[in-house]
């Protein structure tokens, strides 16, 4: 059944997704993936292809896990520095 969430952008997720913040209503994270690939364009679905994802803090490993309504997706892509 699709939960709604919350997403964060950070950094050239941000940048691509246009927006910091979001509400979505999804029920896997792979189909929140894919809502924000079609809503957000091919900018940020290759974005979203190197990204990592926390759910409420944690890393997600499993794609088709359920997501719990008022869940907190951030979207990290890999991180330059030194």
């Amino acid at each position: 059944m699709p939960a709604a969430v919350t997403v964060r952008y950070f950094a050239g997720a941000r940048a691509a997704a246009g927006v910091d913040t979001e509400a979505r209503t999804a029920g896997t994270l792979e189909e929140l993936v894919r809502q924000l690939a079609d809503v957000h364009g091919e900018k940020l679905e290759r974005v979203l292809t190197a990204c990592s994802f926390l759910v409420d803090g944690a890393q997600a490993r499993d794609p088709r896990a359920a997501l719990s309504p008022g869940a907190v997706i951030d979207v990290l892509p890999p991180f330059a520095g030194g």
